[in-house]
C-alpha cells in the first residue's frame, strides 16, 4: 500500500525511455507505470519491486481519453501526482498512418489534459516527443495554431491531420511529433494555473527497442548516416533521456516549461549546417 505523504511518479510506457526514467526518479517516490501491454507491463513492475522500488501498474490506452482519466485519478489516489513523464509512443515500421495519429497525436494531447487536472503544485511533465518533429513536412502558421489549440476532442477531424490526407506512417510520426510540441506549449499555461510545469523531449537515435527497430528498417540507412555526421558521433541511450527528464522534472528546472529540448546528439546541428542533407 502506497504512502499518500510518498510524492508519487507516473511514467506512462514503460519502453526503454520510460523503464530508464522510472529507475532514474524512482527511489524515495510511489511509481506509477502505465502501459498498453500488460504481459511487458507487468514484467517491468516485478523486475523494479525486485530491486526495491514502491511501484503499481496499470494498463492504459492512451488513445482513449477514459483509459487516462482513469490513470490520472489512480495516480492521485496515490499521493501527490510530483511528476509525471508520457513516453508511449509508435514508430512509423510499429504501426499504420491511423494508430500513430491516435496514440502519438490524440494520445498525447489526452495525456496532457488528464494529467492537467491533478498534477500537484510544484509538480512537473515531460512528454517525449522526437527530433523528427524538426524535420517533419512544414506546416502553415494556420496549421501550426490548430495543431496547438484545437479542443482536444476535435483534433482528429483535422481535415490535414487525418487520413488520407497523411500520406504515410513517416508524415504522420513527424506531425505527431510537431503537434506534441505544439500541444505542450499550449499546454504550459493551464498548468501553470496549477503552479506545475510541462515540457517536452525531442530524442534523436536511441537505442531502444523501437530505435533499433527503425535502424532495421527502410530508412536504416539515413538513420546511419544521421549519426555519423552528428557531432558526438554516437547513438543515444535511454540513460541520456533520462538524465534529460531528471533534469525538466527537478527543482533546478523551475524557471523552465513550455519548451522543447532537443536530445539528439547533434544531428539536427549537422542538417542545419549542411554537414548531412536530407534524401529527397
Amino acid at each position: 500500500m502506497a504512502s499518500q505523504d510518498k510524492p508519487v511518479l507516473v511514467v506512462v510506457g514503460v519502453g526503454g525511455m520510460g523503464q530508464s526514467i522510472a529507475r532514474r526518479l524512482g527511489t524515495g517516490k510511489t511509481v506509477l507505470l502505465a502501459d498498453f501491454n500488460e504481459d511487458t507491463l507487468n514484467g517491468v513492475v516485478n523486475t523494479l519491486k525486485g530491486d526495491g522500488f514502491d511501484v503499481h501498474a496499470q494498463v492504459v490506452d492512451v488513445s482513449k481519453p477514459e483509459s487516462l482519466a482513469a490513470l490520472a485519478s489512480a495516480a492521485a489516489g496515490l499521493g501527490p501526482v510530483m511528476q509525471v513523464a508520457h513516453t508511449a509512443g509508435l514508430s512509423p515500421t510499429q504501426a499504420p498512418v491511423g494508430a500513430i495519429l491516435a496514440v502519438d497525436l490524440v494520445g498525447v494531447a489526452q495525456s496532457l489534459d488528464a494529467f492537467g487536472e491533478v498534477i500537484a503544485q510544484g509538480g512537473a511533465g515531460v512528454v517525449i516527443a522526437s527530433m523528427a518533429g524538426q524535420t517533419a513536412q512544414p506546416l502553415t502558421p494556420e496549421q501550426e495554431r490548430a495543431l496547438a489549440s484545437t479542443p482536444t476532442g476535435e483534433l482528429a477531424g483535422l481535415d490535414f491531420a487525418s487520413e488520407p490526407a497523411v500520406a504515410d506512417p513517416g508524415q504522420a510520426y513527424g506531425l505527431a511529433k510537431r503537434a506534441n510540441q505544439l500541444r505542450v506549449q499550449a499546454a504550459s499555461v493551464a498548468w501553470g494555473k496549477r503552479g506545475a510545469r510541462i515540457n517536452s523531449i525531442s530524442p534523436g537515435i536511441i537505442s531502444t527497442p523501437m530505435g533499433q527497430q527503425e535502424l532495421a528498417g527502410r530508412s536504416g540507412g539515413f538513420m546511419r548516416a544521421m549519426i555519423g555526421a552528428s557531432g558526438t558521433g554516437r547513438i543515444g541511450t535511454p540513460e541520456d533521456i533520462a538524465a534529460a527528464a531528471a533534469f525538466l522534472l527537478s527543482p533546478e528546472a523551475t524557471f523552465i516549461t513550455g519548451t522543447d529540448l532537443l536530445v539528439d546528439g547533434g544531428v539536427i546541428a549537422a542538417l542545419r549546417n549542411g554537414a548531412l542533407q536530407m534524401p529527397h
